[in-house]
Formats: structure tokens, sequence, C-alpha cells
């Protein structure tokens, strides 16, 4: 059970142990127990300057698609790690399938997140006010998981966001990661 554990989780066995102590040998809480811890993990580390990381490129569909990626990490012995470079190739085949425009929700220009509350309003004229304004949230919430890189569930495991992703990843290697920027291109578009 505890190399299950680890295989989905990616954590030590020591912490995968304890967890399904903590859990009465629950598979699916301490996958939840870990996950969770892994989250405060990687909050605690985000003060940590991440200056090493690589720049990566990608081509997709026979070169009518192309990602260039800035991830950054704590040391360059991570940047030269071998699944650290899965992990990017992997946020670049995301992006390249994915399109996303900007890396997180503040990268978004006001304008255009004003512009998409607004058509959200519109759409819910004439019911309540308070329907309106849950509605309007809900859309938005909707629009940044299909625009923000860090909301858009992961390419290969939909059950899986690409921020829970990089909290899983900065799990493994104990160190700050932070995806700087990307840029993405498309043959005609």
């Amino acid at each position: 059970m505890v190399n299950d554990l680890r295989r989905v989780t990616g954590a030590g066995l020591m912490k995968c142990k304890k967890a399904l102590v903590e859990t009465d040998g629950n598979v699916e809480e301490a996958t939840t127990l870990l996950r969770k811890q892994g989250e405060a993990s990687a909050a605690k580390k985000s003060d940590r300057d991440a200056k090493e990381g690589i720049i990566q490129s990608y081509i997709h569909l026979g070169g009518k698609v192309g990602v260039l990626i800035e991830v950054n990490c704590e040391t360059d012995f991570v940047a030269r790690n071998d699944d650290f470079k899965a992990f990017v190739g992997d946020l670049c085949l995301h992006i390249a399938a994915a399109a996303p425009t900007a890396v997180n929700r503040d990268e978004v220009s006001a304008d255009l997140v004003e512009k998409e509350r607004e058509i959200a309003a519109a759409q819910a004229a004439g019911k309540p006010p308070v329907a309106v304004q849950k509605i309007v949230e809900g859309k938005l919430e909707k629009f940044f998981a299909q625009s923000v890189l860090m909301d858009q569930p992961f390419v290969k495991n939909p059950d899986q966001t690409i921020r829970e992703l990089v909290n899983l990843t900065i799990q493994k290697t104990g160190e700050n990661i932070q995806i700087r920027r990307f840029t993405r291109y498309q043959l005609g578009a």
C-alpha cells in the first residue's frame, strides 16, 4: 500500500507510511492528506528565490504549433534533473494543446476580465440580482479555467490542474518552482 501511495503522490516513504497510519489504511484519504500537505509545503517554499531553471522549446503537429517556456527552480541540480525536464516538457505539451493566454489570473488584462463580466451579466439579464452575481462569478471562473495556465486541467490528467501538478513537483523536488513565462506560436493564427 505504501508503494502504491508513493507512486500516486510522489511523496517519500515515511510520509506515505505516516499518512496511511493516520487514515487507518484508507488510501484515498491518505492521498488527500498528502496532497494537502504538499500544497502547504509548496506555499511555504513560494517565498524562496527561484533563479535557476530551464528554457525549453517544443514543436507540435508537424511544425504547426510551437511553445517556448521558462520554468525556474532554486538550484541547477534540480534544473538538470530528468524529472524536472520531463515536467517542463509536459507543460510545453499542455500549452501547445490547451492554448492558455496567461500563466496566472493577475496577468489577464483588467479590460478583458471586465468584458467577460459584462458578457456574463448580459446573458443573465432578467434574473434576480443575487442570481446574476452568482452567474457572473461562475462564468468568470469558467473563463479563467479555460484561459489561465495554472487553473487549466492538465491535458494528460484532467482530474489535476496545472497548479496541482506544480505543487506535486515542488513536493517531489523540495524546491520552489515557478512558471515565469511562455509563448505559444501557431502557424496561420
